[in-house]
């Protein structure tokens, strides 16, 4: 009896306790260190807020993870711009809490400046 009133209260407790959700992570696959990320709702261009200051020296190298903060899941326009002027959009990228999303070199034919 005791072994079941324990479980019980340990089941409770866990489906009680909220589910910590993570942000969302850029990946760079990009050949190039990034020093801006923004995100708006498909075909808005309405830029929100610059998401590389959540990097500790405000950019993304290659390979590197940027947290994205400050943003529902969903479906955006990603615009960034790397260290050697280029700019670049990227359409309808899926952004969810622990999910990664990353941008490819190959994926940039067409889309930057």
């Amino acid at each position: 009896m005791l072994k079941t009133t324990v479980a019980a209260a340990a089941i409770l407790a866990l489906s009680a306790a909220p589910a910590l959700a993570k942000e969302p992570l850029f990946w760079n696959l990009t050949v190039n260190t990034i020093n801006s990320v923004v995100l708006s709702a498909p075909g808005k261009n309405a830029w929100g807020p610059e998401q590389i200051v959540n990097d500790k020296d405000k950019t993304v190298d290659p390979d590197e993870r940027l947290k994205i903060t400050g943003t529902a899941d969903g479906v955006y326009d990603v615009k960034f711009k790397d260290v050697k002027g280029r700019s670049c959009v990227l359409p309808n990228v899926a952004v969810a809490a622990n999910q990664i999303f990353s941008i490819d070199e190959k994926q940039l034919t067409n889309l930057c400046k």
